[in-house]
């Protein structure tokens, strides 16, 4: 009979000792492991000018599930039961544009300074917790507009592709020169933190309290980038996967591309390239037949011409966050079984309301991820009463398996929205 593994194995080398996770050796024989929690993941949709609200938001007295459909929601309308809009979540933040790089974190960067995590946004947190089990931890998007919605621990912005970008990082092998390439820049990198490490212990022991707090600082960014690194390097000789799909490229017009980045999400988590998706889409002069810029159409003064322009470019957005949907519905899921869709939550929203610069009652909803949904959820609108939109990122964190109990500026998991 065999002997079970002990918990509290640890593997030994070199004056290192590492704990093993819970393995199945560990469990008695005759006692089956407890069921493991669904694998899920986490796909962002944002713009940096908010919605024009009256063509977005339910009436304010039709909460539940029998809302009339808004004129922007209509494309989601198939899915009515597998998504929910939510009235008067905000961050309690004001400062117009300034507020967009809040939508995942609820927190300007100028504030970071004052919690513990920073401004780190809700992907990031979540890529953490991946980690190494995806090629990529994360991916951050755009479509004709710069991605400012995703941050790291130490604030830092992350990058972001277009669609060509995506396809080759997705189904691209690089070359042996560029592999071995990427392999000496890792291990440069990682001796340069090494050495970086050990003088640190030696200057610390000089510093006054308030410098130690800064310099431990500087070393938590240190010891971040030491992670990813170690991280990256398995990845190198691993086969990415292969797909029927033509290399992408930029389309002139942003429903066309919009699209075929939906396509590459689609396969990004099909193919367990990644868990945790960001993507900031915009507006190109000439799409619709609009003339014009989308920061233009924002301050609309209520003219019919700017409005109506506002929900065909917002319009689109639904749209392909619905063909998104679509897709995921389509395609089983070869991890959890049943679709893909079941265990993928899609947030649309953005940290400022709308293009006046008003940050109050912040466009969102949410779809997937195993979440009770099909309704519209309103809060209240007094501010003494006011449930932050952190309260609605910790929840889906928790729902993706991390085990906290705050994120930002929380105060709670948002109450009712269930999930499995």
């Amino acid at each position: 009979m065999r002997t079970p593994l002990d918990r509290r194995t640890f593997l030994r080398g070199s004056g290192v000792a590492i704990a093993l996770p819970v393995l199945e050796a560990m469990t008695p024989v005759g006692r089956s492991a407890e069921p493991s929690k669904p694998l899920k993941r986490m796909v962002c949709l944002s713009n940096n000018y908010g919605v024009y609200q009256k063509a977005f938001f339910p009436e304010a007295q039709q909460a539940g599930p029998s809302y009339d459909m808004p004129e922007t929601l209509r494309p989601l309308i198939k899915h009515r039961n597998d998504f929910t809009v939510f009235s008067n979540l905000d961050h309690g933040l004001s400062g117009g544009h300034a507020c967009v790089p809040t939508f995942l974190n609820g927190i300007r960067p100028d504030m970071s300074s004052s919690f513990p995590e920073g401004n780190i946004s809700m992907d990031q947190k979540a890529a953490e917790y991946v980690g190494a089990a995806t090629r990529y931890p994360s991916m951050t998007l755009k479509v004709k507009e710069n991605n400012q919605i995703s941050f790291t621990r130490t604030g830092v912005q992350v990058p972001s592709i277009d669609v060509t970008g995506m396809y080759r990082k997705l189904f691209l092998e690089d070359g042996v020169k560029e592999k071995e390439a990427e392999r000496l820049r890792l291990e440069r990198h990682a001796s340069i933190l090494d050495v970086v490490l050990d003088k640190a212990k030696s200057v610390h022991k000089q510093l006054g309290y308030q410098d130690q707090q800064k310099f431990s600082e500087y070393l938590d960014s240190v010891r971040s980038l030491e992670k990813k690194i170690a991280l990256q390097q398995p990845w190198l000789d691993k086969p990415k996967p292969k797909t029927d799909m033509e290399e992408a490229r930029p389309s002139p017009k942003t429903a066309d591309e919009l699209k075929t980045m939906m396509e590459l999400i689609a396969l990004a988590i099909q193919t367990d390239s990644t868990r945790a998706i960001t993507l900031s889409s915009g507006f190109a002069n000439g799409d619709f037949g609009l003339q014009g810029g989308y920061h233009g159409f924002s301050h609309h003064g209520e003219l019919p011409e700017k409005t109506n322009a506002l929900k065909l470019i917002e319009g689109n957005q639904i749209s392909q966050m619905a063909y998104l949907i679509e897709l995921l519905k389509q395609q089983e899921d070869p991890i959890n079984g049943g679709k893909l869709f079941d265990h993928t939550m899609i947030l649309y929203g953005c940290g400022m309301a709308t293009g006046t610069h008003s940050t109050r009652n912040m466009p969102l909803v949410l779809a997937g991820g195993g979440f009770k949904l099909g309704e519209h959820r309103v809060y209240p609108e007094e501010k003494e009463y006011r449930v932050k939109a952190c309260n609605l990122l910790l929840s889906m964190l928790q729902n993706f398996g991390l085990e906290i109990d705050r994120f930002g500026t929380s105060t709670g998991t948002l109450a009712g929205l269930e999930w499995s």
